[in-house]
């Protein structure tokens, strides 16, 4: 019985987390400059957002491994907030995690998401945000490749991906 109590004395907090774990971390507070958040009523997002978009990025939410419409997608391009727009990560920074979620080395500019820590469903993880609209994206992992060795595990229905023509090395036309 007393051992019970405890592990449950140890194990509460960190399911329940702290209020201070909530609070997203502001891109001012860790130095950064994007400087127009988007701020909208529940009702205004609703509008704005399908319910299946509404359920992860307001009320963070998680889609099935390997659903997505972007886990797999080898275009070039850039992948933006699904909610505001903001740049979030590039084709250049993707890679094959296996996980079933598109899976990122690295963020496009690191003011563009803000990181908080998550200890819900009794885990201890680092949830991705959007600086810009505060939008749930996914998680970070330190299990990634190199150079960073971290892991952005982005739900797809979290971000709009923009393809973007490759660059060819500066051939003519033919008949030129």
């Amino acid at each position: 019985m007393k051992r019970t109590l405890i592990l449950l004395t140890l194990a509460l907090p960190l399911a329940l987390g702290s209020a201070d774990d909530k609070k997203p971390i502001s891109p001012q507070a860790k130095g950064g400059t994007m400087t127009s958040p988007t701020t909208k009523t529940d009702a205004e997002w609703k509008k704005i957002l399908t319910p299946e978009q509404y359920r992860i990025l307001r009320e963070k939410g998680t889609e099935r491994a390997f659903t997505g419409e972007y886990w797999n997608t080898k275009d070039t391009g850039v992948y933006r907030c699904a909610g505001c727009g903001a740049e979030l990560f590039t084709s250049d920074t993707k890679f094959d995690s296996h996980c079933g979620w598109p899976s990122f080395f690295a963020a496009l500019a690191k003011d563009n998401v803000k990181l908080q820590p998550d200890h819900s469903h009794g885990m201890i993880r680092t949830e991705v945000l959007c600086a810009r609209c505060g939008g749930h994206l996914g998680h970070l992992f330190d299990d990634g490749p190199a150079p960073t060795g971290q892991r952005y595990c982005i739900n797809s229905v979290s971000i709009k991906f923009e393809k973007k023509e490759k660059k060819t090395g500066g051939s003519q036309p033919a008949g030129k």
